[in-house]
């Protein structure tokens, strides 16, 4: 009658390299997919001396974003980029191929990117107060009721978010 064979576990090396790939996979998994650890390109033009422009870039890379800014003005971007002036504020961006004008909030360029409309962009015009970039302790806590506007690529738009 023969034996029965025996489980021989791998060697102590080989064995502890294996653990270490299983466990490198699984905090992967947990740490969810690849591209939302890396931060999202955004450029952005301004003008040199606006303060809560800077604001908001912070904002932005607060949120995971990374900013190149050219302090150039905004106006004949914004033009190329074929946003309206009725939409414009104080910077023009561009990212994943959209426009975005004005203080938007972070979160609803993400929702803009996962979304993917067919848009031109978001936009805030003017400057709300409350606004992120409009939000520094100087406003003492107030906070403008205001529109994010979604930018149709016939020049119209519709709410894509409102504050209260």
């Amino acid at each position: 009658m023969k034996p029965m064979s025996t489980f021989v576990p791998a060697p102590a090396p080989a064995r502890r390299r294996a653990l270490q790939w299983a466990a490198a996979g699984l905090a992967a998994a947990a740490s969810g997919p690849l591209w939302a650890q890396r931060p999202t390109a955004l450029e952005v033009w301004k003008d040199a001396s606006c303060g809560c422009c800077h604001d908001w870039i912070a904002h932005m890379q607060q949120n995971g974003f990374a900013v190149t800014a050219h302090d150039t003005g905004n106006n004949a971007v914004r033009a190329r980029l074929g946003l309206a002036a009725k939409y414009g504020s104080c910077h023009t961006a561009l990212v994943g191929g959209y426009v975005v004008e004005g203080h938007v909030a972070a979160a609803e360029v993400r929702r803009l990117l996962r979304e993917k409309p067919q848009a031109l962009g978001l936009a805030v015009p003017g400057m709300p107060v409350g606004s992120p970039g409009m939000d520094g302790p100087e406003y003492k806590g107030r906070r403008d009721k205001y529109d994010t506007l979604l930018v149709l690529p016939d020049g119209t738009s519709r709410v894509y978010q409102r504050h209260a």
